[in-house]
């Protein structure tokens, strides 16, 4: 659960702040300052989630949930990569492209936390 909040409550704060929320805060520096935590975040939850994965990698390779999240993590992992290669200089001016990445960023790990949980359920 730490590795979802340090990944999401990071990538969220960056995502609200490319939307409009905070605008007395800095993007590039706000940037600087929540992606080491949102790389630990998903390094912990890869970590933890391969683990879970081998206790029971039968009966999740047959799970809906487990596949729909894997391709949102490829997915939101291509629009993080696709924000960084657009957008490396991160002004006050935030251009549309950049806020529809950002908006597609924070649906997209909210996502995966969310289906990460159901999968237990069904």
């Amino acid at each position: 659960m730490i590795g979802a909040i340090l990944l999401v409550g990071g990538i969220g704060l960056l995502d609200l702040r490319l939307l409009g929320y905070g605008k007395g805060i800095s993007p590039a520096a706000l940037s600087r300052a929540v992606t080491p935590l949102a790389l630990a975040g998903f390094a912990m939850m890869a970590v933890s989630g391969l683990l879970m994965f081998a206790a029971d990698a039968e009966a999740l390779s047959g799970s809906a949930l487990f596949w729909g999240k894997m391709v949102l993590i490829g997915v939101a992992g291509l629009n993080a990569w696709t924000f960084r290669s657009l957008f490396s200089d991160l002004a006050d001016e935030i251009p549309d492209a950049a806020k529809g990445l950002a908006a597609g960023s924070l649906v997209m790990w909210i996502g995966v936390v969310v289906m990460g949980r159901l999968i237990a359920y069904f």
